[in-house]
């Protein structure tokens, strides 16, 4: 399937990208947004951006070598932009931008282990260097803990019977076997209609294992700081925990957030450095979510640095 990247004409919109400025793009995956981004901010735009796969990385020194002198592309994790930019000498950014989306490249591989409905190993790891995996937490964490994160980061409403069906059926060994455990914890009566019923539990899984939340709540006040007045920092998310974050953090009254494993402690408030472009989150047209329904649950905010 060929990627398409999501709310493409609403971020370039909402960024205003021009020549001559300076942006970040921390999820850059198939770099289609850096790509339009490079493009609208010809001749003298640059851009920066990092992916946590080295495949990925490789791939874009390829597709965007017709931008050498314009693009610098890392191997890292979006909380570097601090370092990152002080190694390029940027003191200041005129846009960032986040995508939180996973890629359907990486969705549909089984041997990541993100899909329920493909036989893979309970992997879910967004890099190889990283020591946790899926397995890890499905087949160590105690019943409490595998509760706590299934209900914070998956909004689970079942989650205590979740996770004592987990516990009761180890070593659990491919994803197929953890979805229809998932699926049997949950009263057929109360199976979603428009999803798998372990979608939430996979999501929260995949959440802890990559320490996404932690990764966002550390990056927004570094991207807001970064920004040149004037500057844009977009958002994409597709959970509403994500989005809840994001939204508060832009609206100067932080997520005072509690992670499942108990740290870290939540960070002080930031004197309010950003002002929202909207109100309430762009979402896509029913013509993107036709041509790409994995687009459909996609929420895009977007706040302008103060002056």
């Amino acid at each position: 399937m060929q990627h398409v990247p999501v709310l493409l004409s609403e971020v370039l919109e909402v960024m205003m990208p021009h020549s001559g400025g300076r942006y970040f793009d921390g999820t850059l995956g198939y770099g289609g947004h850096a790509r339009a981004i490079l493009e609208k901010s010809a001749p003298g735009g640059l851009l920066a951006g990092v992916d946590l796969d080295g495949a990925a990385v490789l791939r874009l020194q390829q597709s965007l070598a017709d931008y050498t002198g314009r693009v610098f592309i890392f191997q890292g994790n979006f909380t570097e932009i601090d370092r990152i930019c002080a190694m390029l000498g940027w003191e200041n950014l005129d846009g960032v931008l986040l995508d939180l989306g996973m890629s359907s490249t990486a969705l549909d591989d089984p041997d990541r282990g993100f899909s329920f409905l493909r036989q893979g190993p309970l992997d879910m790891r967004f890099s190889t260097e990283n020591t946790l995996s899926a397995d890890t937490v499905v087949n160590t964490y105690d019943e409490h803990r595998l509760a706590s994160l299934i209900h914070t980061y998956g909004e689970e409403r079942f989650a205590p019977r979740i996770a004592r069906r987990i516990v009761e059926s180890r070593p659990v060994k491919s994803t197929t076997e953890l979805a229809e455990i998932v699926s049997s914890a949950i009263p057929r009566r109360f199976w979603p209609k428009k999803i798998h019923p372990a979608t939430k539990t996979f999501q929260a899984i995949r959440m802890e294992v990559n320490q996404e939340i932690e990764n966002l709540q550390s990056f927004l006040p570094k991207a807001a700081s970064l920004l040149a007045p004037g500057g844009v920092i977009a958002i994409i998310s597709f959970h509403s925990l994500e989005d809840r974050i994001v939204k508060r953090f832009f609206a100067g009254t932080p997520e005072r957030f509690v992670y499942p494993r108990g740290l870290p402690a939540p960070a002080p408030e930031e004197p309010r450095l950003l002002k929202p472009i909207t109100r309430k989150s762009i979402t896509p047209s029913e013509e993107e979510v036709r041509n790409n329904p994995r687009s459909r649950s996609a929420r895009l905010r977007a706040a302008r640095r103060l002056s």
